[in-house]
């Protein structure tokens, strides 16, 4: 089993910035893939940025430019840094991971951090 455990989540005001980190622990022989999701009421959960194993990044059109995804192999652990907030980034971010496992890829979900942005 892995456990997500994510922070850095708050309030902050529009053209603000926030650093959201998740760490991973538990049984992991190797992570595949570390992402941030987000999620507006009533709304499914939309991908914001993504980071592979390799390095290579992906972000949502919305966020490309004002948001960073980074991760630090050594602690299993990954950021997002967020610039430039707009109100409408105002959602819960969840932590998403991709780990190895015996049989092949496993997939896990942290429980979520709310950003706030006041206009």
């Amino acid at each position: 089993q892995v456990q997500l455990v994510e922070s850095g989540g708050g309030l902050v005001q529009a053209g603000g910035s926030l650093k959201l980190s998740c760490a991973a622990s538990g049984t992991i022989y190797r992570i595949n893939v570390m992402s941030w999701y987000r999620q507006y009421p009533g709304k499914e959960r939309e991908l914001v940025a993504t980071v592979t194993r390799g390095g290579t990044t992906n972000y949502a059109d919305s966020t490309k430019g004002r948001f960073t995804i980074s991760r630090d192999s050594a602690k299993s652990t990954v950021y997002l840094q967020m610039t430039t907030l707009k109100p409408e980034d105002t959602a819960v971010y969840v932590c998403y991971v991709q780990v190895q496992g015996t049989f092949g890829p496993m997939s896990y979900w942290g429980k979520g951090t709310l950003v706030t942005v006041s206009s």
